[in-house]
């Protein structure tokens, strides 16, 4: 068998995706997802100018060795570009791969090692009413576990609080995380630390006590924090049992979990902005964090997640795969693949896509009871309409940003 096209198509049905579409001479297609939210074509350049050549009259099996020659063959290794463009290749080959086995792909990961992968959804609101109600709404809808996202007083703008904007049509449309905003220019938030500090642990005590100590409720920080500031966090946290708390610091310095690990016994989610395993080495050796949060999309494709979660299960570290709605849904299934195969799963983010976008991409999966499933189709159980597609046209849109009170840029 021999690779013989390689396209790029870039669609944005809800939001922007940059998807590789891989085609062999015995007629197997794969999917791989390259999307690399606000800055797109940065990846489709890379994977039309510099990847798609090198393929062609490859034998798609080898993916091992594909993998290998795209990452050491450059030169100039790692960052989100190059390794969102080699997860693309990657999950497309195992997409072929399996397709070729009539197989579901999670069959040639070693099989199910559960029923089906623990979702979690994001619930949000400006205030607690409307927090509480975000809540009861992804109950309803079968959610086992929720992601808390509240506005602060004072503040005109949070970060995976849906409602704060007010949009209409695509122009500046908001999604509960990773808002991009069709716009020609990003949007700029506000932020005060001192004020969220204050704020957040009264949220978790009044959600505890509307909805019970049995939901597992999680926490996204969004790197804003210094490592004493989410040390002070994590520790406030605690009476209200909480299931992780996410990207409390900055985490390019590893070293700085060091300290928030002393001061608190709050779980601790790491990794949504890690490309490779590098970024986890000494995290995962110390023991500094207890969920893995890189995505499949953004990290190198299956083959080297699947490496990195077996490097953390020597340490009893659980994964929570990357999955919002910037991850497409080729993305998310391959996701789902790994997560049902491997043995040290914690929980899957998943959030919902929207119509247009389950249009363009045809998917396999399920969400019963809380737990999603990739389902039997072989390969990974998504194909794209590319009449779909091409209704929608790349538009321009960015992630927002932060400034302090005194116009100093922060994380956002």
């Amino acid at each position: 068998m021999k690779i013989t096209q390689v396209e790029v198509i870039v669609t944005s049905p809800d939001r922007n995706f940059v998807t590789l579409k891989i085609t062999t001479d015995e007629g197997h297609t794969g999917l791989g997802d390259a999307t690399l939210n606000g800055r797109e074509l940065a990846v489709v350049s890379y994977l039309k100018d510099h990847v798609a050549p090198l393929l062609i009259g490859k034998d798609p099996h080898r993916i091992e060795d594909a993998w290998q020659f795209l990452y050491r063959s450059a030169y100039w290794r790692r960052g989100p570009v190059t390794m969102a463009a080699i997860a693309a290749v990657d999950v497309a080959l195992w997409d072929i791969k399996a397709k070729a086995a009539n197989m579901p792909l999670y069959q040639l990961l070693g099989g199910a090692s559960r029923t089906g992968c623990l979702a979690y959804g994001h619930a949000s609101g400006k205030d607690l009413p409307e927090l509480f109600d975000s809540v009861r709404q992804h109950l309803d809808q079968g959610y086992g576990a929720i992601r808390i996202q509240t506005g602060v007083p004072g503040l005109k703008a949070i970060y995976g609080v849906a409602s704060n904007t007010v949009a209409s049509g695509n122009v500046g449309k908001r999604y509960d995380h990773e808002p991009a905003q069709r716009a020609p220019l990003p949007a700029e938030e506000d932020w005060d630390t001192r004020a969220y500090l204050r704020h957040i642990p009264g949220v978790f005590e009044a959600v505890r006590a509307e909805f019970g100590p049995e939901l597992p409720l999680l926490h996204d920080g969004h790197h804003r924090m210094t490592p004493i500031q989410a040390a002070k966090l994590g520790k406030s946290l605690e009476p209200f049992d909480m299931f992780w708390l996410e990207d409390c610091t900055p985490a390019e310095n590893q070293e700085a979990l060091r300290l928030v690990r002393r001061h608190t016994i709050t779980p601790l989610a790491i990794g949504e902005v890690f490309n490779t395993v590098w970024d986890y080495q000494t995290l995962i050796q110390e023991q500094l964090i207890d969920f893995v949060r890189s995505a499949v999309t953004h990290t190198g494709g299956i083959s080297p997640m699947k490496k990195l979660m077996d490097f953390a299960a020597q340490y009893q570290i659980k994964s929570g795969i990357h999955g919002p709605t910037d991850i497409s849904p080729v993305g998310m299934a391959a996701a789902m693949h790994l997560g049902l195969a491997i043995h040290n799963f914690g929980i899957q983010e998943y959030m919902k896509h929207g119509e247009a976008t389950n249009r363009v991409f045809e998917q396999s999966f399920t969400f019963n009871n809380g737990l999603l499933h990739p389902g039997e189709k072989p390969g990974i159980g998504v194909e794209l309409n590319i009449d779909e597609a091409g209704k929608y046209p790349y538009q321009t849109a960015y992630l927002p940003f932060n400034r302090l009170a005194d116009g100093t840029v922060h994380d956002w």
